[in-house]
């Protein structure tokens, strides 16, 4: 979310690329760094490397007369469909803390 609110506050940027995230690389990455661990006990972190290699440049559309690759429209579009998928993310934690709660007290 932080780098399509980027997009979206550069769109007057001239020469500002559009930037996302390789979701599918960042986490073949991190399933990697998992495999090469020396104990199952051990976590090992993705570092800023691994993470700055999957943000890559968005490429547009429609070509911008000043090189700025923002399209408010998909950057709008996409920052929506993250925030919804963030809210049905929580709601769903919350209602299964509920429910384990529920059944604890026997409810």
């Amino acid at each position: 979310m932080e780098l399509l609110a980027a997009n979206i506050a550069n769109a007057d940027t001239p020469k500002f690329r559009a930037r996302d995230v390789d979701f599918k690389q960042m986490l073949g990455n991190v399933q990697r760094e998992q495999l090469q661990s020396t104990h199952t006990s051990h976590f090992q972190f993705a570092d800023a490397a691994s993470s700055a290699d999957a943000v890559k440049y968005r490429i547009p559309f429609n070509a911008s007369v000043d090189g700025n690759t923002v399209e408010m429209n998909i950057e709008q579009a996409a920052y929506g469909k993250a925030a919804a998928d963030y809210q049905a993310t929580l709601s769903f934690i919350q209602d299964t803390g509920s429910s384990i709660k529920r059944a604890l007290r026997g409810e």
